[in-house]
Formats: structure tokens, sequence, C-alpha cells
């Protein structure tokens, strides 16, 4: 699945709040996915942010008002609702949130969502106080009744100096919502998918643990993209220092044997797990109440094994589908085909960790998908967005 956002038509329109200067950055990432960018502002968003400056990051002009939005023939508001794939406000203040729950058309933002035919959505971003009131929040409510998206803005410090709910949503949160809402291959709905990702820590003391070098990024990517695609999932992960993917539950777990309960409790209700968390396979045997303090030259931990999440699946499962990871240094075929059978996997993706390039931590990601009954197929370097597309392509191709 290639890049949503390649070659998409987005309108951004820019209302007059603080968080106008956000909107600089999330233009300039979306040009560098490959989207093509118009920008309309409001009078009161050009006191924050000049438009020369959105003029320059999109090559485009900026529309300011209804009478000087005409290049051609055609009228300004109408062209620009015809020819944008989706019409995203951010930051929208409450203001412009009341004018479209109101159905006012009064400058040329207003009057293009009103002709917008592709869908409308808000990035919120305004005081606490006026986030909370009930007449915003019934507009809201009654907008997202009628169709019109919302992504919720973050908490935090606000630039009044108030603390709380209202500031604009991260630019890599808005950018998640905009390609969910213009990705057209939905493949997944009605499936329930169980991801896990990151690492496990096995505690040897309060303040010393063992673990691994997994990020985190290859479940995620898997978990985002099975979002994008429809599905409805549960992100079961370890310590990691990834924002989660948008509309994810996500339930976070320390060490290995946190991680078995919570996925075993989970189990049942899905359709389809993506085993992708590094688990540890041995924990210390005692962990120590306090810190071990160096008194000695060595010191001996005894080791026990964890229980193997995957294998105790491949026990239980009934209709799932069941896709393993295994990460290896050496002999990746035997290993993960031998993995494929003892723990009565449907699909395992086998990647040799040993590799700069494609190991812990790494953007990117290359491996073999061996499947039950049928041989492998080789997913070459590639981002691990775009992996997480392809591992995904292949299982549906098989079990739709």
């Amino acid at each position: 699945m290639d890049n949503i956002l390649r070659g998409k038509n987005i309108l951004l329109g820019i209302t007059g709040g603080i968080a106008a200067y956000k909107a600089a950055d999330l233009t300039s990432k979306l040009i560098r996915l490959g989207a093509k960018v118009k920008v309309i502002m409001t009078p009161s968003a050009t006191k924050f942010v000049h438009p020369l400056t959105f003029q320059s990051l999109t090559e485009n002009r900026v529309y300011l008002d209804v009478f000087g939005a005409t290049e051609t023939y055609e009228i300004g508001h109408i062209s620009l609702a015809k020819w944008a794939d989706l019409f995203v406000i951010a930051p929208a203040t409450a203001n412009i949130i009341g004018k479209a729950a109101a159905g006012i058309a009064d400058d040329l933002l207003s009057t293009t969502m009103l002709s917008m035919e592709a869908k409308t959505v808000f990035a919120p971003a305004m005081n606490t106080v006026m986030y909370g009131k009930p007449v915003l929040q019934d507009n809201i409510k009654k907008l997202k009744e009628w169709g019109f998206g919302f992504i919720p803005p973050g908490k935090g410090r606000l630039a009044c100096g108030d603390w709380g709910e209202g500031k604009l949503a991260d630019v890599g949160i808005i950018i998640q919502h905009i390609e969910y809402h213009l990705s057209s291959k939905k493949d997944m709905e009605g499936l329930k998918v169980l991801v896990t990702a990151g690492p496990t820590h096995e505690a040897i003391d309060p303040v010393r643990y063992i673990t691994n070098p997994s990020s985190g990024k290859m479940g995620y990517s898997i978990a985002a993209s099975c979002i994008m695609r429809g599905a409805e999932v549960d992100l079961v992960t370890g310590p990691t220092n990834l924002e989660p993917p948008i509309n994810a539950r996500v339930y976070k777990t320390d060490s290995a044997i946190d991680m078995y309960n919570t996925v075993l409790k989970i189990f049942d209700r899905v359709d389809m797990v993506f085993m992708t968390a590094a688990v540890a396979d041995y924990r210390v045997k005692e962990t120590a109440s306090k810190k071990i303090k160096k008194t000695d030259d060595s010191l001996i931990l005894e080791l026990v094994r964890n229980p193997d999440i995957l294998r105790e699946l491949g026990k239980r499962k009934r209709r799932q589908v069941l896709i393993g990871f295994a990460a290896e240094t050496h002999d990746l075929e035997n290993h993960a085909i031998g993995k494929l059978e003892s723990k009565n996997l449907d699909f395992i993706l086998g990647n040799d960790v040993s590799s700069d390039e494609s190991g812990f931590g790494s953007d990117l990601n290359r491996g073999v998908l061996f499947i039950r009954g049928e041989g492998s197929v080789p997913i070459p370097m590639m981002n691990k967005k775009e992996f997480a597309h392809r591992i995904i392509d292949e299982v549906m191709k098989r079990i739709r």
C-alpha cells in the first residue's frame, strides 16, 4: 500500500488562534509526504502568521477573502471546494465551529466549508474553559452527527497559562487522522485485531531490569495500518517512547507475565493477532526488594523461563489468524519455519536484526513472510509503515 497522502489535494483552513503557527509545520510535513496543499486563512489568522509563510511552503497563492479567491472565471470558494479531497481546519477556533454548526457563511473559509462535498475535519485549539463550555460541546456533537470529523485536542499548558484540554493536537496525530480519512482501502472492516509491540522489562531489583533494544516501531506501524484499513485494534505494548496510534485501545504492560495475562484476557474476542513484541524469554527467579549493592566482584542471577505467549495462543486458537515475528541473527529460515510449526501459526515474519539498516530501533525493515502450507514471500527494504501494509496485504489476500 503506497503512501496514502501522495497526490492528494488537501485544503487547509487556518483560523485565528495562537496555534496558527503550528499550521506551518503541518503544511511542511504534508508537502514532504507528497500531498498537494492549498491554504485559506481567516483575517484573524493573518495576525498570527503571515500568508507569505504558507505561499512559500505550498508554492500556491494563499486565499484570504471571497472576492479575491477567483483565479479564472470560476467562483473561488466553489472551485476550492471541488479541488479538495479533504478540508482540514487547523487550528479550529470556537468561532468557526459555532459558524459551522449554525450554517453561517460570512467569509471565504466558512463559505467554502458550506460548499464542500469532501469531508471537513476540525482540529480544535482554544482555552480549556472555552473548550469545556456546553454550547461548544453541543456544537461539536451536532457536527459529528452531520458527518464532520474532529481531532481531539491535547492536554497541557496553554498559551494563556492555564493547564488543561484545548491544545492543538500534535502534528503527527493530525497527520494520522488525515491519513485515516483519506484511506480508501478498508479491507479490514469488521475485523478485531490484537497487536503486541515493544520490549518487556524483567526486574532485577527496584532500579534495574533485563530488556532488549526493541523500539516498538514495527508493532505500532502494524496497529496504525490495521486501523487505517478499518480494523478495530487492541494494542498491548511494552515500555516505549512512541505515541500510540489514533483510535487504538491501548494496554500498557511492563513484564512478560503482565503482557501474557493481558493478551489472554483479550484473545477470545479478536479475529487476528500480530505478535510483534520482543518478549523476554527469561526473567529473574527472585527479584530483590531493595537495590543490590556492589559488594562482590561478580553477581550471579538465576533466570527462569517466561511463559511463551504465542505458543499459548497457538494452543488456544479456534478461528483466529496468528501472525508471529521472528527476530533472528542467523539461520533465519530454519528458525522461522520451526516457530511457524511448533507454535501453530498461520504466518511468521522473519527478519535479521543483526543488520544496522533493519535491526531494532530502525525506521526501515525487510524480511521474509513464511506462510503455513504455502512457502514464503520476501519483502524488500522499506519504511516500517509501508512494510506493515505489505505484510497485511499478504495476509488479507489469503484470508478473504
